[in-house]
This record gives structure tokens, sequence and C-alpha cells, in this order.
């Protein structure tokens, strides 16, 4: 089997969310959730990225939570900081001010709204890894950024040597499957209930919203699958499905996976505009989907 750049970072990586209260980023439970992974026993973290409600941080709190999530980890996770924009200036000032408060990687999400061309794809991922020492994790999601970057064009990043990794969220195997055959990209996952779909096609591992609340299921099922007990694996993934679908499927994210944190006592389940909090019947649908999975008892709902 090929050795991939960016195999170091294969596992679990959780999304963590930004915890507010009152309006304000609250620090001492970002660091609470930074504990809970590590008891875990997470790969990586991820913070400021799309369930960290990057868009609406202003830069003191983006770079604040970088910092304290690197601090708080104390080495005992890899930490793969959320540096992205659509202005390539912007993304590179982020990703270096990343790099010098100990992150280990950066994750960059296609630059959004303006719709560069392939090239300028290539063009603005090219500049940030000539320009930053840290591994970079290309994040494709067009479902946001309204254009897809081409397999072509990944694999070509690809040859760039501080471009190690691929957070796949097209949705498309076909798409993955192409960046592997033809780079030695590490591929994860962006959509939890395509985790082990990829992973069968020789991705290693996820970036995952679900593992906020439920880490060490998402280990087992990675283990599970590259331990080669491939049913028990499928298993695991079809107990899982449910609970990711539904935490997609019910609104924005991360507006239901804040909602699930706030139900398990885990967060004040605040967010900020111009996302708004799940309907009391959306609520109620995500209690019996936590009760179902066996996180709620069903005298809570």
């Amino acid at each position: 089997m090929r050795q991939r750049k960016g195999s170091d970072f294969a596992g679990l990586s959780v999304a963590i969310a930004t915890p507010f209260k009152n309006g304000q980023v609250d620090y001492q439970a970002l660091r609470d959730q930074v504990e809970f992974q590590a008891s875990a026993g997470t790969t990586c973290l991820v913070p400021v990225g799309t369930t960290g409600e990057s868009p609406t941080l202003t830069h003191d709190e983006h770079e604040k939570i970088i910092s304290e999530v690197v601090q708080a980890s104390a080495g005992r996770m890899k930490i793969m900081a959320g540096t992205g924009s659509n202005c390539t200036a912007e993304a590179l000032r982020l990703t270096k001010w990343a790099a010098s408060a100990g992150a280990d990687a950066a994750l960059i999400v296609g630059p959004y709204y303006n719709k560069p061309t392939q090239e300028g794809f290539y063009a603005h991922f090219k500049a940030l890894a000539e320009e930053c020492d840290i591994p970079i994790c290309v994040y494709n999601i067009p479902g946001r950024t309204a254009k897809n970057i081409d397999p072509e064009t990944i694999v070509r990043l690809g040859e760039l040597t501080n471009i190690t990794m691929v957070k796949e969220a097209t949705g498309s195997l076909d798409q993955a499957s192409q960046i592997l055959a033809d780079s030695d990209l590490t591929v994860l996952s962006g959509d939890d209930s395509m985790t082990l779909p990829l992973m069968s096609i020789g991705g290693e591992g996820v970036i995952s919203v679900v593992g906020n609340i439920i880490p060490h299921e998402m280990i087992e099922l990675v283990e599970t699958y590259k331990s080669g007990k491939l049913h028990e694996a499928a298993l695991l993934h079809h107990r899982l499905f449910n609970l990711s679908s539904a935490l997609l499927s019910l609104s924005t994210n991360p507006i239901p996976i804040k909602a699930a944190m706030h139900l398990l006592g885990r967060d004040t389940g605040e967010i900020r505009l111009p996302l708004i909090p799940l309907g009391s019947e959306q609520v109620s649908e995500l209690r019996k989907t936590l009760v179902d999975f066996g996180l709620l008892e069903k005298s809570t709902c």
C-alpha cells in the first residue's frame, strides 16, 4: 500500500464547535471540549471551521480560539486550524498566524463566493503552500463554496510539498477515487455518513461533526475497518448513519450539533446570526434521535 502524505492525520479528527455564552466565546467550555476529546483518544482537533462558526467570529476571536485549543491540547492531539478565506492574502495571514501559535496543520476551504477558475484555485493554494511551513488540507465543499475544485486540480496541488490532505465533502466517490488513484494525498471524509464508504476506497479517516458528541463510536468505526472486520464496520456504519443524517438534515451545520450538545449538557446551544435555533418540532425530533441512539434516557424526552 502506497505511503501517503498526511497519513499522520489518519483516524478521527473532530471539527469542534465554538461555545458561546451570552454572545461571547466561552473559553472555559472550549477547554472542556478539548479535555473531552483528549480523553476519548481523538487524533486531531479542527477548531474554527464550519462547525466552529468561523464566518461570524472576529479576527481576534478566531486567533484566540486557535491559541486556546493548542494550549489546552498540550500536545495530546494534533491541531488542524481552520484558516481559509476567499481572499488569498487573508488566508495567508491567518495560516501563518496559526503556524506561529503552534497549529500542526491548516484546513483551508476553497475560496467561496468569488468562484475562481480551476487555475485560480491552483494559484490560491500554491501561494499558501509556498509561504507557509505547516501541512495544508484542501477543504473541498462545493455545496458551501458554490464551485467544485476538480480532481485534476487537486491532484496537481498534491505535487506541492506542503499540500498533504484533502477534506472530501463533495459526496462523490468517483472524485475521491480519482484523487486517490492519481496522487499521494491523504483523503479524509468531510461527511460523517461517508466515512466508511470513503475508507473502503482508500480514505484514511474523517473530519467529523458528530464526533463532538460520540468520539468513541467514530474511533471504533475507523479502527474496526482498519483491523479488517468489514462486517462489523458495516454494522457500526448503519448504527451511526441515522444520527449522522439527522444532524445533517434537521438544519444547517452547526445548528443541530450545538442543539444536541445542549441537550446532553455540554453546551449552551447558542449560535450567532444569521444562524437561528431549531424549532420546537425539530428539537423533539433530535431528542428522539438521541434517545434511540442511547445518548439520552427516554424519561428526558
